[in-house]
């Protein structure tokens, strides 16, 4: 379109409906009740000190700025009382399509000392059209995160509130809007996530009117943000992204643009040590653990809590970042240099933002902890409260600590965790003061990769993605809880981001019994690791373990560079998942069984994301064995490894088959679907699920 038909579009206005103001009703983007907007305001701010203005805030564009992939507008606000806000809001495309929305709002120059501004809300929000009538957002629970919740849009606000001081295991985590009946592969979806690690609030408003927005704000007490003269409050940043191929077609954008900005890392195979060992550390406990993890090929060990002073349980010692002598006389150095001389950089278990009542610091500095004296209010949650990073002292001091920790030993990781809700105030400074320290410890030893862990996945989000380069997608390392996890939030992030371990046979929450096979080709979809006292694991399986490893460094390219695709299947029995090459030369698909087939013989498996102008070979990759079947004979013309190998029936199972292109031929050739198990996709995984004792 020319300028002057955009500029005809742009000038156009809708009816004026009957019983509504006289003016045309279009929303701007910072719609409120002086435009005759009925619907919740995205500003709301008052002076302290001072009478409320009779009338809403009017505000005015004062300027424009624009670019190919950015449009800035200056907007001025005012109430009966004279100007209030100055608002700067910055829409822009990345490069990999994906739209961000920026706002900041200064309070007046001239402001008198007396006075303040008092900000409760700036919300972004963005309207999309009334065939977007279906909603998908989540929610969850510690070891069950991301959570799918579908139903149609009604009228009114879908307003999801987190008051966690973190996302939280149930966050909304994406807002998504879409035609009826979208899906993984199909139909035209509209999705919103808030950038932030803090307390926020999103969801989607519907009027009679017509209007339809997606909202997102950071979720402020009273008070919280108070502006004097001249000073400006930032929003955390709102990501929106649309797409007309479904929620892969979500993750077509997101998942190139995460690449871009999360800080870039190597993905070595991990051991962690925190269901090996729990509390009960010493270099003689640990020791045969680093060997064994040395002679399966594992790049990474890391140490987890119970190696500081103090620290015999969950109950004490949070904050006091020394070594305990008892448990190691001579410090981390051993331990270290054995690491090392297996060829494996050393990784560290830390909780920064938190404090035992029971403990040094607490003792020392109990003005630090965001708790009453007697530390019953807020309750502890998990016998522990938050220290209170927004007080400078106390953030220098954890600086200090960390930085002479990462000095002394050649700690290369740190697993930073977050193990309880905030549940006091100054979310927002507590916030903010986390990313100083971020940024501050990553500007120091820009060698040391860093990963979010919140309980597992209770602060997985794009404002910290830029600050931290894994997330713990869970605590569960139960491989059937993980695929509808790791599926989810694998949306959003791209599968190198996502730690996903192999656990013990037994899942250490669940209580239920996988077989390896299942449990490996299940960790095998994202930043792989193991965390499994493998000292007690058979020969078979270690075996097992070493040629897994193998294959995981050797996947890593496609695995960690690739597209994330997924089927829509019938029934809740299976999954089908996996990864193709940009060029569409190869990929790695899954089938995952999950649950006994609901008919005699399953649908044929259908390979997402291939070029159907290219004919492939289909090579299934098997770990620990062919995947089970259940039959009387194989179909017809099926691979025989896959067919006349497999046996026994499984009521979940995973099998990964590696597709490769051979030549431009009419469509790519698959799998039949032979089983209850299914068939063969990259590396093979087999577990059987048994209920919980």
């Amino acid at each position: 379109m020319s300028e002057s038909e955009l500029a005809d579009v742009a000038g156009a206005s809708p009816a004026i409906a009957p019983s509504s103001p006289d003016i045309p009703l279009a929303p701007s983007v910072l719609a409120g009740a002086a435009e005759g907007w009925t619907g919740l305001p995205a500003l709301v701010a008052r002076r302290s000190g001072m009478p409320a203005s009779r009338l809403p805030a009017r505000i005015r564009l004062t300027g424009l700025d624009r670019d190919p992939l950015a449009v800035t507008a200056h907007l001025e606000a005012e109430d009966d009382h004279g100007p209030l806000l100055s608002i700067r809001w910055r829409l822009a495309l990345s490069p990999e399509g994906v739209m961000t929305i920026g706002l900041d709002a200064t309070a007046p120059h001239d402001l008198p000392p007396e006075l303040r501004i008092d900000l409760h809300r700036l919300a972004a929000a963005v309207g999309i059209p009334r065939r977007a009538s279906e909603l998908l957002d989540f929610s969850g629970l510690w070891a069950g995160e991301r959570r799918p919740w579908r139903g149609a849009v009604r009228d009114g606000v879908h307003l999801r509130e987190q008051r966690h001081g973190r996302p939280g295991h149930d966050a909304p985590f994406l807002t998504v809007a879409g035609t009826p009946g979208f899906g993984f592969r199909s139909g035209e979806v509209w999705a919103l996530h808030h950038a932030w690690s803090g307390d926020s609030s999103t969801g989607v408003e519907s009027l009679p009117t017509g209007h339809r927005r997606l909202i997102a704000a950071e979720l402020l007490d009273p008070g919280e943000i108070s502006l004097a003269a001249g000073e400006t409050y930032t929003a955390p940043e709102t990501v929106l992204v649309h797409s007309l191929a479904g929620l892969d077609g979500l993750s077509d954008r997101l998942h190139p643009y995460v690449r871009r900005i999360s800080p870039p890392t190597s993905r070595p195979v991990v051991l962690n040590t925190w269901e090996a060992v729990y509390f009960e550390q010493s270099l003689d406990s640990v020791a045969p653990l680093v060997d064994a993890a040395g002679d399966l090929g594992v790049e990474r060990f890391v140490l987890d809590d119970g190696w500081f002073a103090g620290r015999r349980d969950d109950r004490r010692a949070l904050g006091d970042w020394t070594v305990d002598s008892e448990r190691w006389p001579d410090g981390l150095h051993p331990l270290a240099e054995r690491v090392t001389a297996r060829g494996m950089d050393l990784g560290l278990w830390v909780e920064p933002e938190m404090v035992s009542p029971e403990s040094r610091l607490a003792a020392e500095h109990p003005e630090w902890m965001l708790a009453t004296p007697d530390a019953t209010v807020p309750p502890t949650w998990r016998f522990q409260h938050t220290l209170d990073l927004a007080q400078p002292e106390a953030a220098a001091h954890l600086l200090a600590a960390l930085s002479a920790l990462l000095e002394e030993y050649p700690i290369r990781f740190l697993k930073w965790d977050h193990n309880r809700d905030h549940m006091a105030g100054a979310s927002a400074a507590h916030t903010r003061a986390l990313y100083a320290l971020l940024d501050a410890l990553r500007e120091r030893f820009p060698e040391v990769s860093i990963e979010s862990c919140a309980s597992g996945g209770g602060r997985i989000d794009l404002g910290i993605v830029t600050r931290v380069h894994r997330f713990w997608t869970s605590d569960t390392n139960d491989a059937l809880e993980r695929q509808r996890i790791q599926r989810y939030t694998g949306i959003l992030l791209p599968p190198e981001l996502l730690g996903g371990h192999v656990g013990a046979p037994r899942a250490h929450i669940t209580g239920r019994t996988h077989d390896l096979s299942f449990r490996l080709a299940t960790a095998l979809f994202g930043h792989a690791g193991i965390e499994w006292d493998v000292t007690r694991a058979s020969d078979d399986d270690r075996a097992a373990l070493r040629q897994w490893v193998e294959q995981v460094k050797a996947l890593r390219p496609l695995l960690h560079g690739g597209r994330t695709v997924r089927t829509d299947e019938p029934d809740d029995s299976r999954l089908v998942h996996g990864v193709v090459a940009h060029d569409g030369a190869e990929a790695l698909i899954a089938l995952v069984t999950l649950g006994a087939s609901p008919v005699a013989v399953p649908p044929p498996l259908r390979f997402p994301g291939l070029d159907p102008e290219r004919r492939y070979r289909v090579e299934p990759i098997e770990l620990d064995g062919p995947p089970r079947a259940v039959q009387d004979a194989p179909p017809r013309g099926s691979p025989p490894a896959a067919s006349r190998r497999a046996v026994g029936p499984s009521p979940s199972s995973g099998c990964p088959c590696r597709c490769s292109r051979r030549s431009r031929r009419s469509c790519c050739t698959p799998v039949p679907s032979t089983s209850r198990s299914g068939p063969n996709p990259a590396r093979t995984a087999r577990p059987r699920s048994r209920p919980r004792r």
